[in-house]
């Protein structure tokens, strides 16, 4: 535990920690635009997010058991060093088989990242306010999120001749920022009891899913991922389809996502603070379910605008909230309960997959069910939060 007046420095470089991790979400926007350069269909487009979060399944509970061994930080740092190699990656090409080696690095990275990340700060920050501690980290990510759209926007339209990356201008200013964090995490000293010998085996993280509450807290990350996934890749194809918007200028629409994912954030960590987290779960779902709502029957500009906004601030603070459920449940299982609830990630990869093939079929609606599924089953999660 670090002591209470180095906890707000010792934040700062786990807040910036935070906003590497919201490079993943840069996915959404660059499936579109590998979608245009390439001529690919919905469905294969969309196998870019759902890889980035299919090794959220294969490495988050390997990573709660390697936190065991070498250590809440280290982790965090190995996560950086791949995550800045998946950004380096696309500097090179725009291909098919480049994009998907940095989509899977990237996967990957962040996999560890999230699940390392969340237990750094449970350990300089405490028990008390933890979710709206991690609430305001999901802040600081949210804040990478919506920026992605418009640097590639950005590099799309602007002649760059000192680089020529065109939209790929985003992965060169993030791996810029990708080396600064690793570098200052690295120079922050963080000391932490790492017990040799008591790690937990793959089988034993996986029994605490037999934890009713952890369980349900997976699912519900896995709705949360999926929503949020969705809504990131699907946001500007609805406007392209129903206001006959190009890309460039549907792009928009991801950063407005982002935009009330971020205000979502900032205000969710001063409500979880002052009211119970059920009554802020509930308001959060009812906006998304309005949203959804929106999204299905709405065909002009304004309508899924309102609905864009309204799912980005639903949504915002369902992680948080889920997350700080399920590690307070287990509290000798930290590690390890990190490890599953970030497997639950995997809904990035499971929604996508199957919103592409049902837009495909029945257009942009057929995607938008999808993630009304997701908002169902939220809305039989609200009995079970009792922090």
């Amino acid at each position: 535990m670090v002591n209470n007046s180095n906890k707000s420095i010792y934040l700062i470089p786990v807040m910036l920690c935070f906003f590497c991790m919201g490079f993943v979400d840069l996915v959404g926007i660059a499936s579109n635009y590998v979608k245009e350069d390439l001529g690919l269909t919905d469905s294969v487009a969309n196998v870019f997010p759902s890889l980035v979060f299919f090794w959220f399944l294969i490495f988050s509970v390997p990573t709660g058991m390697l936190m065991n061994k070498i250590g809440r930080k280290n982790t965090v740092l190995l996560s950086l060093i791949v995550t800045v190699v998946s950004l380096l990656i696309p500097l090179f090409g725009n291909s098919f088989a480049i994009m998907l080696v940095a989509f899977s690095l990237l996967g990957i990275g962040n996999a560890l990242m999230q699940t390392s990340i969340n237990p750094l700060a449970m350990l300089i920050i405490g028990d008390k306010n933890l979710a709206s501690t991690l609430t305001f980290g999901q802040f600081v990510k949210a804040i990478a999120s919506f920026l992605a759209p418009y640097l590639a926007m950005w590099g799309a339209t602007q002649v760059i001749p000192s680089f020529g990356y065109d939209w790929r201008v985003l992965f060169m200013v993030y791996f810029i920022v990708g080396v600064l964090a690793s570098a200052l995490l690295w120079a922050t000293p963080i000391q932490e009891d790492i017990q040799e010998g008591k790690s937990s085996s793959f089988m034993d993280c996986l029994r605490l899913l037999g934890k009713p509450i952890v369980l349900l807290s997976f699912l519900a990350i896995m709705c949360h991922v999926g929503i949020d996934v969705g809504t990131n890749t699907t946001a500007p194809k609805l406007l392209m389809e129903r206001v006959g918007m190009t890309l460039n200028e549907a792009a928009f629409a991801t950063s407005l996502y982002f935009i009330f994912r971020t205000i979502g954030a900032l205000t969710g960590s001063f409500f979880l603070r002052v009211m119970k987290t059920r009554w802020f779960f509930i308001v959060s779902v009812v906006l998304m379910a309005a949203s959804m709502a929106l999204m299905f029957g709405g065909d002009t500009k304004f309508e899924l605008y309102l609905a864009i906004a309204l799912v980005g601030y639903g949504n915002s603070n369902v992680f948080s909230m889920a997350f700080s459920e399920a590690l307070l449940s287990v509290p000798e299982k930290q590690n390890e309960v990190s490890g599953l609830m970030i497997m639950g990630l995997f809904g990035g990869t499971v929604f996508p997959l199957i919103m592409g093939f049902c837009s495909d079929a029945m257009g942009q609606a057929g995607a938008v069910a999808v993630m009304a599924v997701g908002v169902v089953y939220l809305f039989t999660f609200i009995n079970k939060i009792k922090h």
